[in-house]
């Protein structure tokens, strides 16, 4: 092998604890702050929950993912339907509409999600697509008006503005040069750890080239990989900035708009084609489907192998049966088998 790519969140870090928790945090402040919901304890969803959306595909993106629970969690809750939308100038606006339209009915406070609803539910959505694509295909666009999910982040994007505060904390107002309006801890972004051992990196980076294709934006990549000194084990790394920007380009040429982050292979080729070794044979490790997916399709251009990692996963067999469902090549639980893929 001579380059091996590898996913962020639950590969090289361990995120259990900050993006997982900031969507839970988020759908809890959307639900009581922005909606008027009670909750006397415990989170509106669980980390099973949450992982089973992650497991059906399409939900690589966590504020897509965000979107899709919360619209799930409405259509479970005696919520009356609101199809529309209303555009805004500012947050506050929206926050404001909201809880004024949601003050003109009997909230059920405890919304109880029943497993087997769940599966079966999440099953269709599998089935139509996965992802808010097949929610969509699911719901339809019944509870759409409740959830303000597109645009700008101070004027019409309101899960990426609570999301992006809760995960940044204090570096929000700096990054985004705005205040912070739902949350005023500390950035769920400490919380996170690395999952695979410098001597491994090293050890690796002694056989091969290495790089990285995360769906995270650039911003909040290189925040982890500063924090704990990983960008030197990398020749490139690719994130979700790089595929905006090429979902732009191709907009811009044809006036389409085509999705570039996974499942779609375009960060992996990009990774590969910036390391610019001729004709390698590649590895791409992943955690959830949506990686699997992105490097069997980037067969079409590359050899490489997909490599399912399980090191973060609570139900280990389940999400290796999912991964190689996916399309996984090998499934691995520890670093130290790198190594001898490598070889």
């Amino acid at each position: 092998m001579d380059i091996l790519i590898f996913d962020m969140d639950g590969v090289l870090i361990d995120v259990s604890r900050s993006y997982r928790k900031t969507i839970q945090r988020t759908i809890q402040i959307y639900l009581e702050t922005c909606l008027g919901f009670e909750r006397d304890k415990g989170a509106w969803v669980t980390d099973e929950e949450t992982s089973l959306f992650k497991s059906i595909g399409g939900f690589n993106n966590d504020w897509d993912l965000t979107s899709g629970l919360l619209l799930y969690l409405l259509s479970i809750s005696e919520t009356p339907p609101l199809p529309k939308q209303k555009r805004f100038s500012s947050i506050q606006e929206i926050v404001s509409y909201l809880k004024t339209k949601s003050s003109a009915f009997h909230r059920k406070n405890d919304i109880q999600i029943g497993r087997k609803h769940l599966l079966s539910f999440l099953e269709k959505v599998k089935s139509s697509g996965g992802g808010l694509t097949g929610i969509r295909r699911i719901l339809g666009t019944s509870w759409n008006g409740w959830v303000y999910r597109s645009g700008d982040i101070d004027k019409g994007n309101l899960i990426k503005r609570i999301f992006q505060e809760v995960y940044l904390g204090k570096k929000f107002a700096s990054y985004y040069h705005l205040p912070l309006l739902f949350y005023r801890g500390k950035g769920f972004h400490l919380r996170e750890r690395t999952l695979i051992p410098k001597k491994i990196l090293i050890a690796l980076r002694k056989k091969i080239r290495m790089g990285i294709a995360s769906g995270r934006p650039r911003f909040e990549a290189e925040l982890a990989l500063k924090r704990f000194r990983l960008l030197p084990y990398f020749k490139s790394v690719v994130t979700l900035d790089e595929c905006e920007e090429e979902e732009n380009r191709i907009h811009r040429l044809t006036g389409r708009k085509i999705k570039r982050s996974k499942p779609h292979p375009y960060s992996i080729i990009r990774t590969v084609q910036e390391i610019g070794l001729p004709h390698p044979i590649c590895g791409y490790v992943g955690d959830v489907v949506d990686d699997m997916a992105a490097a069997q399709e980037a067969k079409n251009d590359l050899s490489i192998l997909a490599i399912g990692f399980l090191s973060d996963q609570r139900n280990k067999e389940t999400a290796k049966e999912s991964l190689i469902q996916a399309g996984a090549d090998f499934v691995i639980v520890s670093p130290k088998e790198l190594l001898r893929l490598v070889s």
